[in-house]
């Protein structure tokens, strides 16, 4: 009987064991299969406006993000043009501990800057980050503050009216004067113009409600028109573009979103294809844990010359000239 029963509790042992060692194995297991779950990242957007050129930079960078296979929650704030808005949007980005800000525009940027020295920021459609002091260097930029410039070819841009009509000697240029990028950008035509056989008259207006009168002003001025990268121009692009259109003027701007909106011609850069490098440096930040302060800023990696077709219809423009013919048409 002694044997028996002996017998009986080393099955019953070794069972246990058997049970144990399948439970510790599961265990594993279902560790293993927990750490391959993809984290999902809250990354918060602060969007200075609404308009063409940077809601572009915003729909490439999420589309970016969902290419390069990051799983992401997406808390999507506009300012509508208020900059201290933009401070008000940084300040709860921090406050809810976001893993990472994306700035869309100067202001935004700067205010995403000013609000946070821990959370990493990548902006984009920004001119000049270092004019700007939002980073240190375009190459060591410091801090926990990179991202995309929206830097034109400012002198290729420039060359294109004298291609179009040799006769252009004056273009004109309407910016927000509380817009650092416009000034910035102004500054930069006003040094290559002269070069190039151009002289530069320009106007400043504070608000949409005085761009009529003063498009009126300095189209009588002027030859043709520049357009900037500016949100109070980019805002108004349709009232330029008739306004243009009804004083037969030919225009060329920095970007391809103020072509679409009905201005001429660019050879210029894609703020969608902006937004996606800026999607790339997002993954370097959050997924391959690259310190943000070891990233350059990026410049557009290329440009397209884009033609507004019904633009040019209204201008009565040669299409065979070489810079329209070879163009990507739209508006058509």
């Amino acid at each position: 009987m002694k044997k028996i029963k002996l017998g009986s509790l080393m099955v019953v042992v070794l069972v246990g064991l058997i049970v144990l060692s399948g439970c510790s194995t599961a265990g594993n297991t279902q560790e293993a299969d927990s750490s391959e779950v993809t984290k999902t990242y809250t990354i918060g957007i602060s969007q200075l406006a609404e308009h063409p050129a940077l809601d572009d930079a915003r729909k490439g960078f999420e589309d970016g993000l969902k290419e390069l296979g990051i799983e992401a929650n997406i808390v999507y704030q506009n300012a509508q043009g208020d900059i201290p808005n933009t401070v008000a949007i940084s300040q709860k980005f921090v406050q809810d501990n976001v893993d990472l800000i994306y700035a869309i525009a100067t202001p935004a940027a700067q205010s995403a800057k000013q609000t946070t020295e821990e959370i990493p920021i990548l902006f984009s459609a920004v001119t000049d980050p270092v004019q700007s002091e939002i980073v240190s260097d375009w190459e060591n930029v410091g801090g926990n503050v990179t991202g995309t410039s929206d830097k034109a070819p400012v002198e290729a841009q420039l060359k294109m009216f004298k291609e179009l009509d040799p006769s252009i000697e004056t273009i004109g240029i309407i910016y927000n004067t509380s817009e650092a990028n416009s000034e910035i950008q102004i500054k930069e035509v006003e040094e290559l113009a002269p070069k190039l056989g151009l002289e530069v008259v320009k106007i400043g207006v504070s608000s949409v409600n005085e761009m009529p009168q003063a498009l009126d002003s300095l189209l009588s001025k002027v030859d043709a028109l520049y357009g900037l990268s500016d949100n109070l121009v980019a805002s108004s692009v349709e009232l330029v573009s008739n306004k243009l259109i009804e004083n037969q003027m030919i225009s060329i701007c920095a970007e391809e979103s103020q072509v679409g909106g009905g201005l001429l011609i660019t050879n210029g850069l894609s703020y969608y294809e902006l937004g996606k490098q800026t999607a790339q440096m997002a993954k370097e930040i959050l997924v391959d844990g690259k310190d943000v302060s070891t990233i350059p800023v990026g410049l557009a990696e290329k440009t397209i010359t884009t033609v507004n077709g019904k633009t040019l219809e209204a201008l009565g423009l040669d299409e065979n000239n070489p810079i329209i013919k070879d163009a990507v048409r739209v508006g058509e």
